[in-house]
């Protein structure tokens, strides 16, 4: 397991800050791309996630005053009048935008095929988390975070495990 650590910054600097255009990389593999003053985010800037997920936003001083996050699947997210996923219609994105699957062959989740889960872990959304070891790793293996107390239990009660999946019955003799 990689552990990350430490942040990288390309771009101009003036005393000793980040000023004008740059590319700044947290430690968890996003990365910030655009226009910063004074050591902080300030203008046209957008945040690429590792996952494949964007958000682009205006920022003042480091605050973000506008923007939008877009999903890897290209589903846009919008604060006011969100239709995806709500109380009356459960499809995945990926369902909405191609289909939905004939009975008996249910979609899971909105990667198709979904991924594969280590023995004994869950999909917590932004990687993998072992109840036994209580780290959350991205996608990749590393390191994301240990899970509290209340992130355990919320994994546990909700998310996807390894042994949960249906395998496919095969023919028999």
């Amino acid at each position: 397991m990689e552990e990350l650590t430490g942040s990288r910054y390309r771009g101009r600097t003036e005393r000793g800050r980040m000023e004008g255009w740059g590319t700044y990389t947290l430690p968890t593999g996003t990365q910030y791309r655009g226009e910063l003053r004074d050591g902080t985010f300030h203008g046209r800037g957008e945040l690429l996630f590792p996952d494949g997920g964007t958000f682009r936003a205006l920022w003042r001083r480091g605050v973000q005053c506008e923007g939008k996050f877009t999903f890897a699947d290209g589903l846009e997210y919008a604060a006011e009048r969100w239709e995806y996923c709500d109380g009356y219609d459960r499809r995945f994105y990926s369902e909405i935008c191609s289909g939905l699957r004939p009975a008996g062959n249910s979609q899971i989740t909105n990667l198709d095929p979904p991924r594969q889960i280590p023995d004994g872990c869950y999909d917590c959304g932004d990687g993998f988390y072992n109840p036994k070891t209580r780290i959350v790793n991205d996608y990749e293996r590393r390191f994301l975070r240990y899970a509290d107390d209340e992130e355990h239990e919320w994994i546990i009660r909700t998310c996807r495990k390894a042994e949960d999946i249906v395998s496919e019955q095969k023919p028999g003799p």
